[in-house]
């Protein structure tokens, strides 16, 4: 405790860098999860190799992939390259959440929408991204707690972050160091994560909240044991 108190500063500071490291890749990964699992949606046939693919970037390792893109002219030893690789895995997890997302829109809403005249591109904002929305905020949520631990192998790069904590207590043998930054780590993600249900719950008004569902299904429960 004594080490945690006299070095909050460097705490502070170490996490305001990760959350910075973590948010971009989080945001990106989305926007670039969009196309690519409304692609893998739309072309039926192409769907399974095209998934499989985009799922298999997750498994390459950390250290490989930092190699790889600075091969395509990005810093190795760099911040950028971090992000990037943080986005590709974000968007190894999140694409599979678009594409089944809208999968799971009834086709009889989609063909309501086009007898009132809602065009493609209209259809997929009014309609298919609103309905999506459940399924990709819990993958978003995924994707956001995957990346805010990843983004701690940045110090094997020389980028500063939670994850200095980690190999500068262990190669110090300071045991509250290590654990600090487990700590620091798990915050983050959990503040992120309740700031993501806050978002949806203030985009999708219309969702149930865990209370309503609790109480329907004490009502469905009481009528079926009557």
């Amino acid at each position: 405790m004594t080490w945690i108190l006299d070095n909050l500063p460097l705490i502070g500071s170490l996490t305001l860098e990760h959350l910075r490291q973590s948010a971009i890749p989080i945001v990106l990964s989305f926007l670039i999860s969009l196309p690519l699992g409304w692609a893998a949606w739309r072309y039926t046939p192409f769907r399974g190799a095209a998934l499989t693919t985009i799922g298999l970037l997750y498994t390459i390792p950390s250290l490989g992939l930092f190699a790889v893109l600075a091969g395509f002219g990005v810093p190795f030893l760099s911040p950028t390259n971090l992000m990037i690789a943080l986005t590709i895995y974000g968007v190894a997890i999140m694409t599979r959440s678009v594409t089944d997302g809208l999968d799971a829109i009834d086709p009889a809403v989609r063909a309501s929408a086009v007898a009132v005249g809602y065009g493609p591109w209209r259809r997929f904002w009014a309609v298919d991204l609103p309905l999506s929305g459940p399924v990709l905020l819990a993958g978003l949520r995924v994707t956001a707690t995957s990346t805010i631990s990843l983004a701690t192998v940045g110090i094997l790069i020389g980028v500063n972050n939670l994850g200095y904590l980690f190999t500068n207590g262990y190669q110090r043998r300071i045991v509250e160091e290590v654990l600090s930054g487990v700590v620091a780590v798990a915050l983050i993600a959990i503040l992120v994560d309740i700031v993501l249900v806050l978002l949806g719950r203030l985009l999708m008004p219309w969702l149930p909240r865990r209370r309503e569902s609790r109480a329907v299904a004490r009502r469905v429960l009481a009528e079926a044991t009557a």
